[in-house]
């Protein structure tokens, strides 16, 4: 019998994916009948209450009088808003991402001694074992950098001493090592697929222990090493704003369930890295770029606001960019009056366009995003109102730092590691059972049938 191709869909495949297609469906009536929540939400869009934390909170609604109002959209980090947490840093400070990392992983602000001690520590553990780069990142170099993370990730686990000790401690300490390493993990990974895939040149910055961690990815990802305060800056807010959504949303909550089984750290992480690699969950900044880009070319006169919204008409009417019936970065599962992260964002955004000349850009980004509220609003039945989220400038902004799309996602992992990390050590600490959630059955009974008495 010959050999099967390791990647090829044979015709036999075909076949039988269309067996499989059919014996996997399910009547959506059904989720209405048995009143299953399909996707962990209610028919408003209120996800079903699984679990308690202390790290982080997000709010969209408030309850005034028995009812439910929207509000604008809150998020702490254990009990401090984003937006004090930001708006308060000094302008040169570049360690807001350590600074919160702190705050998430021990419930409290740093002092200036905790703050230090911890970077000191996070710079101890700022490098990968001997001879990693060679033999595990460039070794099969992935066209898909989030593939290449988890499998550094996983691999890492063959280099730990003590890789299956979930003592708090321990734990700890991997945590610590992983949101030290995410940074080189990534940007490795990409020079790698650079030099194989795409023939560029090779290179490999060591990080620098004085460095932030938003310092030293464009320190290693870029050729000359160089890099402004502002452009610094930017990349901390930005790291910042994603390091931490709740218990709820999907890699977080995979990180609950999977710890919950007592399995290890690096298999835990490997799996929320697996969740947020699918598009529904880390790749919207990319779409939104993707269909900006497409707008670019229909949209003739930026400043004509009758073709912006005729372009978005289409986009909505599946007739545009990639007819998805989506206006990317507009609306959340949550939010609905505003998402506390981009409107945080956005007055840094702007600041970034004007020194590097992206004025006309950004005018355009933030007449996109008025029009797209009214478009859907006007066009579309909604349970709730439209805000524009952090995806919709969160690529616009890795774009004007030279950031090669190969690496949105993992900045986003690279970011919410900490998150991911504060909320494995709450799952640890918690000694809860494992995580098993009901599923209902709706397959009829059938009396076996013997092989010989089956006819084709």
């Amino acid at each position: 019998m010959a050999a099967i191709s390791f990647s090829k869909v044979t015709p036999e495949i075909e076949e039988l994916s269309k067996l499989s297609s059919e014996a996997s469906y399910i009547d959506p009536e059904l989720y209405t009948e048995y009143n299953v929540k399909r996707g962990l939400r209610d028919v408003n869009g209120k996800g079903v209450l699984v679990g308690i934390t202390n790290i982080s909170e997000v709010n969209a609604q408030r309850v005034i009088d028995g009812k439910s109002v929207p509000i604008p959209g809150e998020l702490f980090y254990r009990g401090y808003h984003i937006k004090d947490i930001i708006e308060n840093q000094p302008h040169d400070f570049h360690f807001g991402f350590e600074d919160c990392a702190y705050l998430l992983l021990f419930g409290k602000l740093p002092t200036k001694k905790e703050l230090k001690d911890f970077t000191n520590i996070l710079a101890g553990y700022r490098s990968l074992p001997r001879n990693f780069v060679r033999d595990v990142i460039m070794k099969k170099p992935s066209n898909n950098m989030m593939n290449a993370l988890a499998r550094s990730v996983l691999t890492l686990y063959s280099y730990d001493d003590y890789p299956d000790d979930t003592s708090e401690a321990n734990v700890l300490r991997q945590c610590l090592q992983l949101i030290a390493t995410f940074p080189l993990l990534s940007v490795y990974s990409y020079h790698a697929y650079n030099y194989y895939h795409k023939g560029k040149s090779l290179i490999i910055h060591p990080p620098k222990k004085e460095y932030s961690t938003a310092e030293n990815i464009l320190h290693c990802l870029r050729e000359d090493s160089k890099f402004t305060p502002l452009e610094a800056k930017l990349l901390d807010v930005a790291l910042i704003i994603h390091m931490e959504h709740g218990g709820g949303n999907n890699s977080t909550f995979t990180t609950h369930l999977v710890s919950s089984s007592g399995t290890d750290t690096y298999s835990a992480i490997a799996a929320a890295l697996g969740s947020l690699k699918g598009p529904r969950h880390g790749g919207a900044n990319i779409k939104v770029i993707h269909m900006f880009a497409d707008l670019k070319k229909n949209v003739k006169d930026w400043d004509d606001e009758d073709e912006i919204n005729d372009y978005l008409s289409k986009l909505l009417h599946k007739e545009a960019f990639d007819k998805a019936g989506l206006i990317y970065g507009m609306g959340h599962a949550v939010y609905s009056i505003s998402d506390p992260r981009a409107e945080v964002f956005r007055g840094y955004v702007q600041k970034l366009a004007e020194a590097k000349g992206y004025d006309k850009e950004m005018k355009l980004y933030l007449t996109v995003e008025r029009l797209a509220k009214e478009q859907i609003s006007n066009q579309r039945k909604i349970y709730k109102g439209v805000c524009c989220n952090v995806d919709f400038f969160s690529g616009f902004v890795y774009q004007m730092l030279g950031l090669p799309e190969e690496l949105f996602t993992p900045l986003f992992a690279i970011a919410r590691i900490a998150g991911w990390s504060a909320h494995r050590m709450e799952e640890v600490c918690q000694h809860n059972k494992i995580m098993r959630p009901a599923y209902m059955s709706v397959a009829p009974h059938h009396e076996y049938v013997p092989l010989k008495d089956r006819v084709d």
